[in-house]
């Protein structure tokens, strides 16, 4: 019971500074009454986390870095996101109590400084219960989820990017219904909804609908492959963990470079992002098919030295998994060229970009993962930001002599 007291009166006292804020200057000193009521309750033994929490906000709002909007919405998704999470906590109604609670909070500090920017809101409330679903079991988590809101709502207010508010709520309900689906069928876990729902919403708010169906389309290909043959993968022990359920990890290291595409198409318009987009989503395509399927094709050769390995050994090709690469790369690439994301002429390199990449992510395994250097999600990074690059260099190549 005094427990709850405890962090109840110091959420109280936060939402305390959220309304002083726009009458106290210079920011700097509300920064110093923050940092010694942080002080405070740091010696409180139930919230010191809250207290480191505040403490680099605090300082980056004080020196000028944070703005007092991303200042109040992140100390406003802090106290009643937590606040509503431990109405269950570690359930999924916990988590949409947290997003409907932080949600609220930044409206009404939005309403409070007559201060409107609803993307700015959205993106700090979907990061932060992102990384409630990642790093919640630690006991540094509120200070991560706090600089995680933070930075993030102060990169989409850099970006001055204003979308419809139409086309914000449909992003939502798209992309988390799209998350909410993959969950209930267990080709996501927890986290992996939320960082999906939030690679969703970047495709279709920067770009449109039409790069989210491509993204849509790299996911059902990788689920229907990886359910095949998935007895003979059971019995070789090479089925992916949890049945195939995404976490963040496979979510970012598969999406992270479609979705900056999208950023810098939305911002730019330049067409050669476009590229990028499918290039990178291409390589997925084809890595995840070639991977799911070529494993079912023999015993594989190192793509290094072409020596025979066992199945499942990282670098290791088969020629039914070339070909499934291949395919994968069309795939992605001609749906691309139907939607009207890509001209008919980047279909080659799209298809090409995603065999570069699936070549890259072979090699990466074979000299830098077998050696425990990389990680799988490390190794699909590279991999998919060098199909992308690929195709960005061929489209500007393909441009160029079409301009000539």
């Amino acid at each position: 019971m005094a427990e709850t007291f405890r962090e109840s009166l110091a959420a109280i006292l936060t939402l305390v500074f959220i309304l002083i804020a726009p009458y106290v200057q210079p920011p700097w000193i509300l920064s110093v009454m923050i940092l010694v009521f942080s002080l405070t309750l740091f010696l409180i033994r139930n919230t010191r986390y809250l207290a480191l929490a505040l403490v680099p906000v605090a300082i980056l709002y004080g020196i000028g870095v944070l703005p007092l909007l991303v200042f109040s919405c992140t100390l406003a998704i802090m106290v009643t996101g937590e606040l509503a999470f431990e109405w269950a906590p570690g359930r999924l109604e916990s988590y949409l109590a947290y997003i409907l609670a932080a949600l609220a909070g930044c409206a009404m500090v939005m309403v409070y400084l007559s201060e409107y920017d609803p993307l700015v809101a959205l993106f700090g409330v979907v990061v932060a219960v992102l990384l409630k679903a990642i790093v919640r079991e630690r006991d540094d988590a509120l200070m991560i989820e706090v600089l995680g809101i933070a930075m993030t709502m102060l990169l989409i207010d850099e970006l001055h990017y204003q979308a419809d508010m139409i086309l914000i709520v449909a992003a939502v309900i798209i992309a988390f219904s799209f998350g909410y689906f993959s969950y209930r069928t267990r080709t996501a876990d927890v986290s992996g909804l939320f960082s999906g729902a939030l690679i969703g919403i970047i495709l279709i708010v920067f770009a449109d609908i039409r790069w989210f169906l491509v993204m849509l389309a790299f996911f059902i290909f990788g689920s229907v492959s990886t359910r095949y043959h998935f007895t003979d993968k059971e019995r070789m022990g090479v089925e992916q963990a949890m049945g195939g359920a995404r976490g963040y990890m496979n979510v970012f290291s598969n999406g992270a470079v479609a979705a900056a595409a999208a950023v810098l198409w939305g911002t730019t318009g330049n067409p050669l992002f476009a590229a990028l987009f499918v290039g990178s989503v291409a390589t997925a395509a084809a890595d995840t098919l070639a991977s799911e399927i070529g494993v079912t094709g023999g015993e594989p050769y190192l793509i290094t030295n072409l020596s025979r390995v066992p199945v499942g050994t990282n670098g290791g090709v088969t020629l039914l998994g070339e070909i499934a690469a291949v395919a994968g790369a069309f795939l992605i690439s001609a749906l691309a060229y139907l939607l009207g994301i890509i001209p008919l002429i980047f279909v080659p390199a799209g298809i090409l970009a995603g065999f570069i990449g699936t070549t890259i992510d072979s090699y990466i395994g074979a000299v830098f993962e077998n050696r425990g250097i990389f990680g799988n999600a490390g190794t699909n990074f590279v991999a998919t930001g060098g199909g992308g690059l690929a195709a960005l260099f061929m489209g500007a190549a393909l441009s160029l002599g079409a301009l000539a």
